[in-house]
């Protein structure tokens, strides 16, 4: 319908803002990061090993380049384009490795331990990995946000014939069942103004659905979520010969 219509470009138009946004935020913040980032080399250059200054010195150029690398993300994201929407075999371990060391000092902080269950043998998908880190960074982010006293995070991959299926739970306060049929619509939140858009779970959605994906959500109030995610696998003859030319390389 005409109204239904109106409504997804308003929410592309939106998507657009928040995108030029971010792109806006990174590029001021990258600006004053890349300084930051310089006087610490030069005084690193200068310093003695011995000196316990130096230590901190070295624990500055960590956090610089953990922010620059959160900054680049967010520059990827606005991007989108074609360039960062090709696809490669992406390994669905590495991007929720990659996505949890970013959250680990949120979840510290707020008492949230994360049990991984990662398959051994690495779950490879054709895909784009900017867009299945947003995946596991909006799941991640709703299962912190659902335990604000703490609570466990559990990560389970595992292969089911040609799927690769991802687990994520968590012990929070759980979706009402009036609730769980709109958790993917956009806009839809049942945060505090201010707390979030609730386009977390829709942004996800898409992006499942774009990898020729699956992604299903059991929830019952004061049990805690499980999200589970079916995305296929990329076919053994590609995967053992991406395997060769990483063994190769």
């Amino acid at each position: 319908s005409r109204a239904r219509l109106e409504e997804q470009l308003q929410i592309s138009d939106k998507m657009a803002s928040i995108g030029l946004l971010a792109a806006g935020v990174a590029h001021e913040v990258n600006t004053p990061l890349t300084g930051i980032s310089s006087y610490t080399q030069m005084l690193l250059d200068r310093a003695d090993p011995e000196d316990p200054q130096t230590k901190l010195l070295e624990k500055i150029e960590r956090q610089t380049f953990r922010a620059a690398k959160i900054v680049n993300g967010l520059l990827t994201l606005a991007r989108g384009g074609q360039a960062a929407n090709e696809r490669a075999p992406v390994d669905l371990n590495t991007v929720i490795n990659d996505v949890l060391s970013l959250l680990e000092h949120q979840f510290r902080a707020v008492n949230i331990q994360v049990r991984r269950d990662l398959s051994d043998v690495p779950p490879i998908v054709v895909g784009t990995e900017h867009k299945l880190q947003q995946v596991f960074l909006n799941l991640f982010i709703n299962a912190r946000d659902a335990m604000p006293r703490g609570g466990w995070l559990s990560v389970t991959t595992r292969a089911d014939g040609e799927w690769a299926m991802v687990e994520v739970g968590d012990t929070g306060a759980g979706i009402p069942a009036e609730h769980l049929s709109r958790i993917y619509d956009p806009f839809f939140t049942t945060k505090a103004l201010g707390q979030g858009t609730g386009l977390g779970l829709s942004i996800t959605y898409g992006i499942v659905g774009e990898h020729d994906g699956r992604i299903n959500c059991d929830s019952r109030p004061g049990e805690g979520t499980r999200f589970t995610l079916a995305l296929p696998l990329m076919p053994a003859a590609q995967r053992a010969a991406a395997g060769g030319a990483q063994a190769s390389g």
